[in-house]
């Protein structure tokens, strides 16, 4: 697989990293949506401290994960019923 060598720009700070091709765009986007939560940050704050927006912004990442795999886990148990419901009504009609 061949490596990239890319810099990705995070609130007022480069950062050079090497990626996979493949997964070039996908950090690019991350790089971009990061650093337009930062703007939304400032903006709807005020706060000019980009280290207190990095960690505002990880932290509400952070926080939407979670929410996420919440959403995921419950949705896993939902169809996991269903389908041990499925298996009881075959089994029953066998």
């Amino acid at each position: 697989m061949a490596e990239l060598s890319i810099k990705i720009r995070i609130g007022n700070r480069e950062y050079p990293m090497r990626v996979k091709a493949e997964d070039e765009e996908r950090i690019r986007r991350a790089g971009k949506l990061l650093n337009e939560k930062i703007k939304n940050y400032q903006n709807q704050f005020g706060i000019d401290d980009t280290q207190d927006l990095v960690a505002m912004v990880a932290f509400d990442c952070l926080v939407e994960k979670l929410k996420r795999e919440e959403v995921s886990e419950a949705s896993d148990d939902f169809a996991l019923g269903e389908i041990s419901k499925l298996n009881q009504l075959i089994s029953n009609s066998i």
